[in-house]
């Protein structure tokens, strides 16, 4: 199956324009309509000659991602649920940040992105792997997350709509960026997509695509340690968050089936591995469940860890989700838990969730809306 263009880099560009004896500068006026104008047309680039055109559209597919529904929260927490080519849905959550997460201004916008539709992990508390796991996204379908999530803002497409048409986006001027920052922690595992996963970030990355600073990127994995030491190793400065939601092996079991095959000290060895090559603190994420895990005598094992690895935790209430027993902790309780951490000298934040009003915990909103449509094609 033909490629996204959007999943090309610089250099592939460069190389294919040169076998098809086109000036150089014509790959950076291509690239300037893909990531900085966002174009999902190809009669929209109207300073590429129309051959080049046909002969880009014969050999690659410029196909973005379908705005199916959008919910806005009370605290302006935006949640996307998108329709893949094949039909499959995933979410992206757009969040306008506070000093609770990741200590980014309150200016900034973050995007919290999926890599999977589904999931094979079976963390028994969320919704994205109820119904098992799909596939993997493809590099496209990951930068269009961001870029679909941009051109929304820009009034260039409407929700529940199809794409904006050419004739609406030829004259569109170019629109500044939304995103600031992304955290890759929705729908899916994304470590157990690492390779597309990776060359979506270094498209983002770069001046010439998304240009998002890598210090400003967040890989969320619930404990995949080969490939947490695989990130180690590459040389884009990205930061890790751990899903841990449990500081010792009997609680994480209980809730991430993960654990068994990377049981913490396996884990743990991964992620000080990661801090010595990087030097970079990790963030130990950590979803407050009513008792589960949220009692005070799991705050010391907590905060050992932590502290041995200078990493700081991120507690998190839990998002409820329908049709699974677990359930968010009072607010007195989540606010004891994270003084308990900090007495203890560990860095924590206690993230005033957004979005619980929107079913923003990854998944749900997919999931309703597939089984609602497969019960109205039965």
């Amino acid at each position: 199956m033909p490629r996204d263009i959007r999943s090309l880099t610089r250099e592939e560009l460069a190389g294919l324009f040169e076998e098809w004896k086109q000036p150089g500068y014509r790959v950076d006026q291509l690239l300037h309509w893909l990531h900085a104008r966002r174009a999902v047309h190809w009669g929209t680039m109207t300073n590429l000659p129309k051959a080049l055109r046909q002969q880009l559209s014969a050999h690659f597919l410029l196909q973005p991602l379908e705005l199916f529904h959008k919910q806005g929260s009370r605290d302006s927490t935006q949640k996307f649920l998108w329709r893949l080519s094949d039909g499959a849905f995933v979410e992206s959550v757009l969040i306008p940040a506070n000093p609770a997460l990741y200590g980014e201004a309150s200016d900034r916008h973050t995007l919290c992105v999926s890599t999977q539709v589904g999931c094979a992990y079976g963390c028994k508390f969320c919704a994205s792997g109820l119904d098992g796991w799909k596939r993997n996204l493809t590099a496209a379908e990951i930068i269009d997350q961001v870029y679909g999530v941009e051109r929304w803002n820009a009034g260039e497409s409407q929700s529940g709509a199809q794409p904006p048409t050419e004739h609406a986006t030829r004259n569109t001027p170019e629109a500044p960026r939304l995103i600031n920052n992304l955290v890759i922690m929705g729908m899916g595992e994304p470590l157990a997509n690492y390779d597309h996963l990776l060359a979506a970030l270094r498209i983002l990355n770069a001046p010439w695509g998304g240009g998002i600073g890598a210090r400003k990127i967040t890989v969320s994995t619930s404990g995949l340690a080969p490939q947490i030491r695989k990130l180690a190793d590459d040389p884009m400065q990205l930061r890790l968050a751990v899903s841990l939601h449990g500081a010792t092996d009997a609680v994480r079991e209980r809730l991430m089936p993960v654990n068994r095959k990377y049981p913490l000290k396996e884990l743990l060895a991964a992620c000080d591995y990661y801090q010595k090559r990087k030097g970079r603190m990790i963030t130990f994420e950590y979803i407050l469940i009513a008792g589960v895990n949220d009692s005070l005598d799991q705050a010391p094992p907590l905060a050992e860890l932590s502290k041995r690895l200078h990493a700081k935790v991120n507690l998190i209430p839990y998002n409820t989700v329908e049709g699974l027993p677990w359930h968010r902790p009072a607010e007195s309780v989540c606010q004891a838990f994270v003084t308990a951490l900090e007495r203890r000298g560990v860095t924590a934040t206690l993230r005033r969730e957004k979005g619980h009003d929107i079913d923003a915990a990854c998944g749900q909103l997919r999931l309703r809306t597939e089984r609602g449509t497969q019960a109205t094609q039965g």
